[in-house]
């Protein structure tokens, strides 16, 4: 992997940082019921080409010996493509826009965010390292659809279970609140906290659309779990093509039959243990990304062929290596 492709791995796992929520797609079983059409347009309106800006701030304090930090914001272009449509399940892939040191155009297949009508189980984050797949009652999936956030190489992230609403003219989702693990902003620092407990809320505007996020930055101190900080998240995604948007769609076009194996490898290792161990990486996010995203980038240059590619990727999701304590790997 070169060193332009590092840099820019490490900024796509930065951003996960706003990312939503997760569910099994193929593997989930629904509850009986055909979805709103308005919910649909809604997470299909997600879809399109985008300037992002993010803006991530810590506000109220709640130990005595912590200070919030500067806010920090950043932003970049991305295209947002629809790669599955279901009915009720809709699959959203963002690919991030970067331009490397020639200023020339550099894809990394960003955050991805499923949304599945009336799920009967989700992907949650339980604990360093560990995502279980968890049921949904009856009465929380009713009317309810998951979003599901999954890292840059497909490894999951969290997930939550929310409502469309159209009240006072506002196309709006929002989440139960979820465990996150923390984002590579964060985790590059080694805070006291050591997760998140967040809000998601998804909303459509004139321009495009808004990610928010309210979260507590949670730790244990003495033993028992403390709230350190919260932090108000506003993700701004507003039309925008004025950038190289072909380079996108054509690294799509070569790598996606990899990723497709690559999400299938995913969903059969969490439906067979019932969820799945990952060690966290702080600059990736997970210990799994390297090796993932350098095989699609070996397949967009014409480095490796894609069977090749699915066949090591296979080996490193349903093998042991992925779950490694980190001292232990090279």
């Amino acid at each position: 992997m070169t060193a332009t492709r590092r840099i820019c791995l490490a900024l796509a796992s930065f951003s996960l940082a706003f990312a939503a929520s997760f569910v099994l797609p193929p593997a989930t079983a629904h509850a009986a019921g055909k979805p709103p059409e308005q919910d649909r347009q809604s997470i299909l309106g997600m879809a399109g080409d985008y300037r992002v800006r993010f803006d991530m701030r810590e506000t109220t304090p709640f130990v005595d010996d912590y200070t919030p930090l500067d806010p920090k914001r950043s932003g970049g272009h991305e295209s947002v493509r629809v790669i599955e449509d279901r009915g009720d399940f809709i699959s959203l892939q963002h690919l991030l826009v970067v331009e490397d040191e020639d200023e020339k155009p550099v894809i990394v297949k960003h955050w991805r965010q499923d949304w599945t009508w009336q799920p009967a189980k989700v992907v949650v984050y339980e604990s360093s390292g560990r995502w279980t797949l968890k049921p949904v009652p009856a009465a929380e999936r009713k009317g309810a659809w998951s979003q599901t956030v999954w890292q840059t190489d497909d490894s999951p992230r969290y997930g939550g279970v929310g409502r469309w609403t159209y009240d006072h003219g506002v196309a709006k989702w929002q989440s139960g609140q979820t465990l996150r693990p923390l984002a590579r902003r964060d985790a590059v620092r080694h805070p006291a906290y050591t997760w998140y407990v967040g809000v998601n809320r998804h909303a459509l505007t004139p321009k495009g659309w808004v990610h928010e996020q309210d979260n507590a930055k949670v730790g244990v101190r003495e033993g028992k779990p403390v709230t350190y900080v919260h932090e108000v998240v506003t993700n701004t995604y507003n039309r925008f093509s004025e950038y190289p948007v072909a380079a996108a769609d054509t690294y799509w076009a070569r790598t996606k039959d990899y990723w497709a194996e690559v999400r299938r490898a995913w969903d059969q290792a969490i439906a067979k243990d019932g969820g799945v161990r990952v060690t966290e990486e702080a600059n990736a996010g997970s210990v799994t990304g390297p090796k993932l995203m350098g095989l699609a980038d070996e397949i967009a240059e014409g480095k490796t062929e894609t069977a090749k590619a699915v066949a090591e990727a296979r080996a490193l999701i349903g093998g042991s290596e992925k779950a490694r304590p980190l001292a232990t790997l090279k």
